[in-house]
């Protein structure tokens, strides 16, 4: 492991440390085979320690609230080719209804409505490119 050359009173020593846990060490001095026990203050850490604040909750506080019925949108839930549009602006659709239909990963998949509502605006066209999270149809 280290070695050290250390003078003691005029004597030299030639000193090898094997091994080290804990506070026992095993040494070589002048060919010499010792284990020695080390006192020497321990080393801490300097990581930082994560401490978290419990916060107190009543019933119901900081849950989701349920979605309203009415104004809200459609997002790609994948990055994708818009195929083919099945609503058109005013349009009322159901929860479950097919709006639009976006090609994505070499598959076609429908992008159904969430909730009751009436389409308010069109973002996108038949063959536009979109991204994952991009704004698709809007609602009152």
């Amino acid at each position: 492991m280290k070695k050290f050359d250390f003078t003691v009173n005029g004597n030299k020593y030639h000193v090898e440390v094997k091994d080290f846990e804990d506070s026992l060490a095993t040494v070589v001095v002048n060919g010499t085979a010792y284990e020695v026990e080390v006192h020497q203050e321990v080393k801490k850490t300097k990581t930082p320690k994560l401490v978290r604040k419990e916060v107190e909750r009543k019933p119901g506080e900081g849950a989701v609230p349920n979605k309203a019925t009415g104004a809200g949108a459609i997002k790609a839930p994948l990055p994708g080719n818009i195929f083919s549009i099945n609503v058109a602006v005013g349009d009322a659709v159901k929860k479950g209804d097919v709006l639009l239909v976006m090609e994505a990963m070499k598959m076609e998949n429908n992008v159904l409505a969430e909730k009751d509502a009436v389409v308010k605006n069109i973002k996108v066209a038949v063959g536009d490119a979109v991204l994952q999270n991009d704004i698709l149809i809007e609602f009152e």
